[in-house]
């Protein structure tokens, strides 16, 4: 697992960006499958999961992951839930002692974030949709209303698809010039007429910023880039497979 030193440092805190590594799934799973939403045998996703759950020194049924639907919006975990009954959401926040709350990504920015000091974390998918409405900003929010300050907020973005990776066509460059004509400095030309290079992680930084978070941790890994390492969604698609694993990045407020 990978972590990112601003957030190892901070007391009460564990945290955790899975790879691909250390688990019992095999084939295009292979091997620390998390998400409950491939065609992976559930059995084996389940242990992969009890396998995060002991790193970050919960129980197997504390860890909580949310259906994930590329929105803004967020959910406050106060105990955990079943698979089942999983909330649709794409951001977690808690201040509930012994719970991870995470998110799994194939491609999308994960973002981990805690206020040790009134112990509250979160953890935030940041695809394209759910950064470019909001999601960031309303993940900080949510901190905010269970106690947390945003000047003492730590957040961290694990590995997600990088620009030289990432090519995305003229009406997802229009969206977002729509929204906003500054976002223009978070494409590159692409080799594609019409079709340009985008900076995701750019682009989440400069959400960070404004929503006024100041310590800001980047690992600076493209998922894409590393198939040994990191499950793609982009990659699998540009393969013809079948399917493909999840991550799963997480946070954990511990005694």
């Amino acid at each position: 697992m990978l972590q990112a030193p601003s957030l190892s440092k901070l007391a009460r805190i564990r945290h955790a960006f899975f790879t691909r590594e250390g688990g019992v799934s095999s084939g295009v799973y292979a091997t620390l499958n998390g998400g409950v939403g491939s065609s992976d045998a559930p059995g084996n996703v389940a242990e992969n999961r009890a396998r995060m759950a002991a790193a970050l020194g919960v129980a197997p049924e504390r860890l909580l992951t949310a259906y994930q639907i590329h929105s803004p919006d967020v959910v406050v975990a106060e105990e955990p839930w079943t698979q089942e009954n999983r909330p649709r959401a794409d951001a977690i926040v808690t201040r509930t002692p012994r719970l991870a709350v995470g998110v799994s990504t194939a491609d999308c920015g994960p973002l981990l974030f805690a206020d040790a000091e009134a112990g509250v974390i979160g953890a935030a998918h940041a695809g394209w949709r759910g950064a470019l409405t909001g999601v960031i900003e309303a993940a900080v929010a949510a901190m905010q209303r269970l106690g947390a300050k945003r000047a003492r907020i730590v957040a961290a973005l694990g590995p997600a698809i990088r620009q030289p990776n990432y090519e995305v066509g003229p009406e997802f460059v229009a969206r977002f010039m729509t929204a906003d004509p500054g976002n223009a400095r978070f494409f590159a030309p692409s080799e594609r007429a019409g079709h340009a290079m985008f900076d995701l992680a750019g682009y989440i930084a400069e959400r960070l910023e404004r929503a006024g978070i100041d310590e800001f941790y980047d690992l600076a890994l493209c998922n894409y880039a590393e198939p040994e390492r990191f499950y793609s969604y982009r990659r699998t698609t540009n393969l013809g497979e079948r399917d493909y694993g999840r991550h799963i990045n997480a946070i954990a407020l511990v005694d």
